[in-house]
């Protein structure tokens, strides 16, 4: 069958079967961010690991970060089967030709912190990857079958961290209201530009890249949401926020701080580019003992 037929049947592309150009650097693209944003997004947890306040929130958090790293392992190995090189990948990352999502550019300033973004980030990054798990193009839906199943258990573990400290002291409920007032107009960014400011949804969408719209993506997550919060006992920081018999209405979003935070202007851009280099560097000896082991074993 030919590119347009497998898509007429809902059926899998391959990575040996003919697909347009666009087709195929659309898929680079999106996997790419996909895979830059997994290994950014390590950061702003990872900062709280030695600063856990217990050995079971310490054992929690490691496991989670270390599925972040096996997340981006797995999704630059399906951008590797559309021809390009990981470390060509992580070449354009570190220049800043490639982006990541913009959430992980915001900090994470108190252990309050690692519970929300659990909760809200993983939340929204749930609806937005569940639909991936139908992709026309094979690799990246069977990677995004495991990725969704561990992202779905962070979200719960960041919702149990919350619902603790929300049930906790005064000052512990305040530091979770104050991580929720920090983090969710942010998530609400997450699914990229209102439909009408996105040029590559609809070809994204008739190509089965994408399922849904981010505007449609978005109100879901928010629809799922409002009641989690109600669970909680916390407060969104929306006063427009409003039901109206079948969604939950939202308030303006800030597009003007989405904008500016793509262009390199929000609180942490600098820093976690810094640190993904510096890892990157530091990491050099092991990549290089690791091809010459394999260039001996070829021999």
């Amino acid at each position: 069958m030919d590119f347009d037929a497998l898509l007429a049947a809902d059926a899998r592309i391959e990575p040996r079967d003919r697909m347009p150009d666009g087709y195929r650097r659309t898929l680079i693209r999106q996997i790419a961010q996909h895979a830059h944003s997994e290994i950014i997004g390590m950061q702003p947890e990872g900062d709280w690991i030695t600063r856990a306040p217990s050995l079971r929130r310490k054992a929690i958090l490691l496991a989670k970060v270390q599925d972040e790293a096996g997340h981006g392992l797995y999704l630059y190995s399906a951008a590797e089967t559309l021809g390009v090189d990981r470390a060509d990948l992580l070449d354009l990352l570190h220049s800043g030709r490639q982006r990541y999502s913009s959430i992980f550019n915001y900090p994470a300033l108190g252990w309050a912190d690692v519970g929300t973004i659990g909760w809200l980030v993983d939340g929204a990054a749930i609806v937005n990857q569940v639909p991936i798990c139908r992709c026309s193009y094979g690799p990246y839906a069977r990677a995004m079958v495991r990725i969704c199943k561990e992202e779905s258990f962070h979200q719960r573990q960041g919702f149990e961290l919350l619902l603790t400290l929300a049930h906790g002291t005064a000052g512990q409920r305040a530091m979770a209201q104050d991580a929720v007032d920090r983090w969710w107009w942010p998530s609400l960014m997450m699914f990229g530009p209102p439909d009408e400011e996105s040029p590559n949804t609809a070809q994204s969408m008739a190509w089965g890249i994408k399922r849904h719209s981010n505007d449609e993506l978005r109100q879901r997550f928010v629809d799922m949401t409002v009641p989690q919060a109600e669970v909680l006992g916390l407060t969104l920081p929306d006063r427009d926020l409003s039901f109206d018999g079948e969604h939950w209405r939202y308030g303006e979003i800030d597009w003007a701080e989405f904008r500016a935070v793509l262009r390199g202007d929000g609180p942490c851009n600098a820093e976690r580019i810094a640190r993904r280099r510096a890892a990157h560097d530091d990491g050099a000896w092991v990549r290089e003992a690791a091809d010459a082991y394999a260039a001996k074993g070829v021999a």
